[in-house]
């Protein structure tokens, strides 16, 4: 139902900075993940987000923005997604189901104003929308009630895993449609970067790892700019392509598109525009998963992940039924698969023997130094040159 138009009488000649609640530029978007490109920190964030998942409300957390307007559910209900509550933890107003038409109310860039749950156009304050204005106890509210449903999301879960093995069976099980690729893999480690859950803890974490084993780098989507602002270059970047910056696609990484089962791969026309080539792998699996079983089917003796998802909610907070998928391919390379936090746990970095003769030299040369610069030294060096003159004289005179 749309909200009519109305003036608030008496602010009209007030600046829309000196009105309460909060007032700032509107940046808006259907699509979370392509909003948070272009956010800037104090903008507000309006979306159209059917439970907001933990890793677009951790997305909009670092773009620092001043409030997020949703005229979806972010909790529907379906399942306890974790967006609201990281979004409400970190002091950001989260305004849901908000009037459906505030699209075609809102321009990008309007100066907005939010109070309440109502939204203003800062600019004669004028009324375009209204919602529910979130807190601590509505969202846990939401989340227990959302729990209490659980059983029949896992049993759609159950149910979307069942349709995927029919489908993909000969892809899970003999690795029929891998394509070839250039990276070799075969015998070496492979490090997965999502730019997912505690990706920027987790890379950090495996840093002596890296340094050692020296992995492939596979990079899906913005984990190559995730890589990339650790300090790596990816080796292979796979995805679609919808969250990786030019910077990042032109790096000199091999790319893998992520197509369609009837071939159509939405990705590949940027990649050609910037005048690079690709391979195809067409799947009906989510983008990390491909990644895993190219580095399974290649050869690769270890699978690292970072910023996966490995939890029953963390597939159901991602949202979609092809996370089903994601469940299957880990059981297919269960075997060689490892997450970061285990990685980061287990691995002690190794001392090499040139590394500890080193270590040894320098400490006897350190040594000697201080006994040749110190009083006491020169006596003990004295003394201990004397002592090897006469064992050296007396070897003569042994063998003469």
């Amino acid at each position: 139902m749309k909200v009519p138009s109305m003036k608030v009488s008496g602010l009209r000649r007030r600046k829309a900075v000196d009105l309460p609640g909060v007032t700032a530029v509107a940046r808006i978007d259907r699509r979370t993940k392509r909003l948070t490109k272009r956010l800037k920190p104090g903008e507000i964030a309006i979306i159209d987000h059917v439970d907001v998942d933990r890793v677009s409300a951790e997305a909009l957390v670092a773009c620092g923005v001043a409030a997020v307007v949703n005229v979806a559910a972010s909790i529907s209900g379906r399942y306890p997604n974790l967006g609201p509550q990281i979004l409400v933890e970190a002091g950001i107003p989260l305004i849901d189901s908000a009037t459906p038409d505030l699209f075609e109310r809102v321009r990008e860039g309007d100066m907005v104003r939010i109070q309440d749950g109502v939204i203003f156009l800062a600019e004669g304050d004028e009324l375009v929308g209204k919602g529910e204005l979130h807190s601590a106890e509505t969202v846990a509210a939401a989340m227990a009630e959302a729990r209490a449903g659980l059983s029949m999301q896992i049993e759609a879960f159950t149910a979307n895993t069942m349709e995927y093995v029919r489908r993909e069976r000969d892809l899970l099980i003999d690795g029929v449609g891998v394509p070839d690729v250039r990276t070799a893999m075969d015998g070496r480690h492979a490090l997965i970067v999502v730019r997912g859950y505690h990706y920027k803890e987790d890379i950090a974490a495996l840093r002596p790892y890296i340094r050692e084993f020296r992995p492939v780098l596979i990079a899906v989507d913005g984990g190559a700019d995730a890589l990339i602002e650790a300090g790596y270059l990816p080796d292979m970047i796979v995805g679609d392509f919808d969250s990786v910056s030019d910077k990042a696609l032109t790096c000199g990484a091999e790319l893998v598109v992520h197509a369609y089962r009837d071939g159509r791969a939405p990705g590949l026309e940027r990649v050609r525009r910037h005048g690079l080539d690709a391979v195809i792998f067409p799947a009906a699996a989510t983008s990390e998963d491909i990644a895993m079983l190219l580095a399974d089917d290649k050869g690769a003796s270890l699978i690292v992940t970072v910023g996966t998802h490995r939890t029953l909610v963390e597939f159901l907070d991602k949202g979609r039924a092809g996370m089903a998928s994601s469940f299957l391919t880990q059981l297919r390379v269960g075997s060689k698969l490892v997450d970061a936090k285990g990685v980061s746990r287990l691995y002690r970095s190794r001392i090499s023997t040139g590394s500890l003769l080193l270590l040894v030299a320098t400490t006897v040369i350190t040594i000697g130094v201080v006994l040749y610069v110190s009083p006491v030294g020169k006596v003990w060096l004295t003394a201990i040159a004397e002592t090897w003159n006469s064992f050296t004289f007396w070897l003569v005179g042994l063998f003469s």
